[in-house]
């Protein structure tokens, strides 16, 4: 089974419990599904056009509404009918530079929730002057591979506390491989804790999480981490699949606070990447039953979900 590849970082959960069927995050996670079955929220998109038809295909399959956009007036009007968005620096072109600054300050002006995907960060000096200006104006949640994370802290300056210096759950970056991570998700624990308390300092409801994908997807707003196992290691055959996890997230970010949103998504992805893997027979058309997955995959199939505390 491809899922074998993942079993290493899940059987190393054993000290960690299951919350319980009646926590409160299940609660929230449960509600945010079926409202945004119920609602279809419009999550816009400024996105990796390499990815973008899997990101907006993704937002639909899950229950939502996308829109895609590269111009900076188009992402401001937008924002009026969206619940959220979504900025995924993956494939850049000489504008952005100047054009995600932009809609970051408009987004931090407007309190407009948003999601942060830096891909490949540290890859070149726009991209890391990108990911630098948006320290003034940060989104809500910042969801990334382990690399990412771990790099963005060091980018933005944000020191460690003296505890996680010494947890062992903290590293400097190995730097990027491509768009690819260099290390293991929970080298990044202290990093996605430090980030996801800053970026709620700048939120006006003092909200904020961090959402690390890998093996064994991590997820925190900075107090409470969680783990969530399970997933497909098919997701790393096909191209698109951590960008589209960030409009998801923003899907949900629409309808509900940053920590649910995150663990939703997050759940989400696992339970129809686990049925995409099954109803395929390569990357073709685990693609196809990976989307067919988020659609058939119910409220309460994601917030049954292994989440471990």
């Amino acid at each position: 089974m491809v899922n074998d590849a993942y079993s290493s970082a899940n059987n190393n959960l054993s000290n960690l419990n299951d919350l319980a069927t009646d926590d409160p995050l299940r609660t929230s996670i449960r509600k945010a599904a079926q409202t945004v079955r119920d609602t279809t929220p419009l999550a816009q998109s400024f996105t990796n056009f390499v990815t973008i038809n899997l990101v907006a295909n993704a937002q639909l399959a899950a229950g939502g509404t996308a829109a895609m956009s590269f111009l900076p007036d188009d992402i401001a009007d937008g924002e009026v009918a969206s619940g959220a968005s979504y900025i995924n620096v993956g494939t850049l072109l000489p504008f952005y530079e100047d054009a995600l600054e932009e809609i970051a300050r408009h987004f931090h002006a407007d309190h407009h929730r948003w999601v942060l995907d830096p891909v490949a960060a540290g890859l070149g000096t726009t991209r890391t002057d990108i990911l630098k200006s948006f320290k003034a104006a940060p989104p809500t949640i910042i969801r990334g591979n382990a690399s990412e994370i771990i790099k963005l802290r060091e980018m933005w300056e944000l020191p460690l506390d003296e505890n996680e210096k010494d947890s062992g759950k903290s590293k400097k970056s190995s730097g990027p491989v491509g768009v690819e991570s260099a290390d293991d998700v929970e080298a990044a624990e202290a990093s996605a804790r430090v980030l996801a308390r800053f970026i709620a300092k700048g939120d006006a409801k003092r909200q904020g999480a961090v959402a690390v994908s890998g093996e064994t997807d991590l997820v925190t707003d900075g107090e409470h981490t969680y783990r969530l196992p399970g997933g497909s290691a098919m997701m790393t055959k096909i191209t698109g699949a951590g960008c589209s996890l960030g409009g998801v997230v923003a899907t949900y970010l629409a309808v509900a606070d940053p920590l649910t949103a995150a663990v939703a998504a997050s759940a989400l992805y696992n339970r129809a990447s686990e049925t995409g893997e099954t109803n395929s027979h390569g990357p073709g058309s685990f693609q196809v039953a990976f989307l067919d997955g988020l659609w058939s995959t119910t409220p309460d199939q994601i917030a049954a979900s292994p989440i471990l505390a």
